[in-house]
């Protein structure tokens, strides 16, 4: 009988890090378990071993019946039935009621469970932690690089074999990336540990971890192809590839990386007050992204912005259980699960026209107001005075905005239900966002918006009761990197690497002004103004402003908070709604809601987060970090 394979896929469960025993798979009939040799012999069997990788990726927006994912001051949860997401838990600065509470407290992608009963050969999505699945790819990344270099791939080319190892190295890195974007610096282990070996392993700081990244996505870039469809390797399941990771992944998570380990927390730590950004990672940065940006301006890839009048795609599909994301998808978690959409789709809706969980994830009115004028200038000054260059006009709020905000925001007056004739009583009322002081759209904290406004991103109009618009085909997903991100990473790292707004990237045509403008083009917004480029710090106030727009709700703003030392600091620890009446000299027009015009136009406070230095980073459980004195606790926790 052939030597069963326990090295290979039995210690996977044996990390020290909170993974559970390997008893029980022990325990299992040796002819269950592929051989060693078997499991790499050939490119169609390592390949399998590295696809449970893909497995373990966490859909955010999927990993419960209603998912908590935007945890920065973009959004708040309705009283009386969402307190138990994590949303609240952060506002709260309880990081340990959401990653390790009991009962429901831990719906978040960041569980630390992760037992055998719960691997990765499962498919419950609620169960794809980063945490625990994290640990395992890397550890099963490990196996097969040792494996390749032990020769034990013995039929395959050498294209096969790039490719294998691509894959490994970019998974490596890619898991340690989010991993350390949560918990910050930790052991980079590049070779399989030893399960009866005691682990000491210190952990290292962020940007010894980032160095590490760096040269594996490095590595992963010059092994992988631009697009599997166009190699041997990959012609086989021509059309079937575009979760593989490729060229273009491995590039832009290298920029993002390297970002990340220029940036204000990463380069200063939390005990003083300085944001500062390091040069030297910034140009790496700069580079790499700018490599992926000249090859999509030169068609050399399959990816590219999709036009204004498909982004909804990018996020929902309306039918056939299609996968969200066009061509502007770089990364996505394969997983898939309609029936977690239509649950997460109501929870954007008031509850009188929905089958929801009595939950709804409020747009703050403050984040609302990063969205600023097609003229593409911001709403207000630093000092919260309205900006003339803007025309904004608080008599008229909802004239003259960013596209992006009709597409994203339901804002007083919006139709909210294309068809009441079918039960007029019941659902006339909610017809028309009525979000003025006393309106049945805000009149209950936990059935209504809470903050004036609703997330539609998401969601067509018409997906409610009334008008039936939904259904089990429809999906929800959103990617872990999309291109328009790349160009807005782009514009970041160049500016501070380079040191100036108008200055380029070895190897682009673009400057970072460009790489915001292109954004803007897509949306239809105007360029950003000529005071905004003036120095580094100015444009960075942009930067930061498109970064909340673009891609509002997709999960980021937490991270960009905590690495821009912004977490802590007013006004971001405030979330307000914006009350107002409709004015009673002008006429309601409900086919023209831009148009209405508000009086008594105020903002009020709503929550004040009880965050501080301690809350840059998350804990660890005190299990890990009592395991032995090379790995610490995260300061103040």
């Amino acid at each position: 009988m052939k030597k069963t394979f326990i090295y290979v896929l039995g210690a996977l469960f044996c990390m020290t890090l909170g993974l559970s025993s390997c008893t029980d798979y022990l325990d299992r009939d040796e002819q269950t378990v592929l051989s060693k040799e078997d499991a790499f012999k050939n490119f169609k069997n390592f390949q399998g071993y590295v696809e449970v990788m893909y497995n373990v990726i966490p859909d955010v927006a999927k990993h419960y019946w209603v998912s908590s994912f935007n945890w920065g001051e973009d959004e708040i949860i309705t009283t009386g039935a969402g307190e138990y997401l994590a949303g609240y838990s952060v506002d709260k600065g309880s990081y340990r009621d959401f990653l390790y509470g009991s009962g429901k407290n831990g719906s978040t992608f960041l569980d630390r469970d992760w037992s055998i009963d719960q691997g990765a050969n499962q498919d419950d999505r609620f169960k794809k932690s980063l945490w625990g699945g994290g640990w395992y790819a890397i550890r099963q990344a490990n196996i097969g690089l040792k494996a390749l270099e032990d020769g034990m791939l013995t039929d395959a080319t050498q294209e096969q074999r790039n490719f294998i190892k691509g894959q490994l190295l970019f998974f490596r890195a890619w898991f340690y990336f989010e991993l350390t974007t949560y918990w910050g610096g930790l052991p980079y282990m590049t070779e399989p540990l030893n399960p009866q070996e005691q682990f000491r392993l210190p952990r290292m700081s962020y940007q010894e971890c980032a160095d590490h990244m760096i040269a594996d996505f490095r590595e992963a870039a010059k092994l992988l192809p631009v697009n599997w469809d166009d190699t041997d390797t990959g012609r086989p399941t021509k059309g079937n590839n575009i979760f593989r990771p490729n060229k273009i992944w491995a590039l832009s998570y290298l920029g993002k990386a390297a970002l990340y380990a220029g940036s204000p927390l990463m380069v200063n730590g939390t005990d003083n007050d300085l944001r500062t950004y390091d040069a030297n990672y910034c140009k790496i940065a700069a580079d790499a992204l700018g490599e992926v940006i000249s090859m999509v301006d030169k068609g050399q890839c399959q990816y590219k912005l999709v036009d204004f009048a498909d982004y909804s795609k990018l996020f929902y599909e309306r039918k056939d259980f299609l996968m969200p994301g066009s061509t502007e998808a770089i990364m996505r978690s394969p997983s898939f699960g309609a029936d977690s959409y239509w649950r997460q789709m109501n929870s954007y809706q008031i509850s009188a026209i929905c089958n929801g969980d009595g939950i709804i994830l409020c747009p703050t009115a403050n984040y609302v107001n990063y969205y600023g004028m097609a003229n593409g200038q911001p709403l207000y000054n630093e000092d919260g005075t309205v900006n003339a260059a803007s025309g904004f006009d608080e008599h008229h709020p909802w004239k003259g905005r960013d596209p992006r905000f009709y597409h994203d925001i339901v804002y007083d007056g919006v139709k909210m239900i294309k068809n009441v004739a079918a039960d007029k009583d019941k659902y006339g009322p909610y017809e028309f966002a009525n979000f003025y002081n006393g309106g049945n759209g805000v009149n209950d904290p936990k059935s209504t918006s809470r903050t004036g406004y609703l997330n539609y991103k998401f969601i067509p109009i018409g997906a409610n009761l009334a008008d039936n618009d939904y259904g089990w085909g429809f999906h929800m997903h959103l990617s872990w990197l999309r291109l328009a991100e790349v160009y807005l990473l782009y514009a970041e790292a160049t500016a501070e690497g380079y040191g100036s707004a108008t200055a380029k990237a070895s190897g682009c045509n673009l400057s970072a002004e460009d790489a915001i403008n292109v954004i803007r083009d897509r949306a239809g917004v105007d360029h950003v103004a000529p005071n905004f480029t003036a120095s580094v710090d100015k444009f960075m106030s942009e930067v930061r402003r498109e970064r909340a727009v673009e891609l509002a709700f997709e999960g980021h703003r937490f991270n960009d908070l905590r690495r821009w030392k912004l977490l802590t600091v007013y006004p971001y620890t405030i979330k307000t709604k914006q009350t107002f009446d409709r004015d009673p000299s002008v006429p309601f027009d409900g086919n023209a809601p831009k148009d209405n015009a508000v009086v008594n136009f105020e903002q009020e406070v709503l929550v004040t987060r009880k965050l501080s230095a301690k809350h840059y980073w998350l804990p660890f459980r005190i299990d890990d970090v009592t395991m032995y004195p090379e790995f610490g606790q995260n300061p103040g926790w």
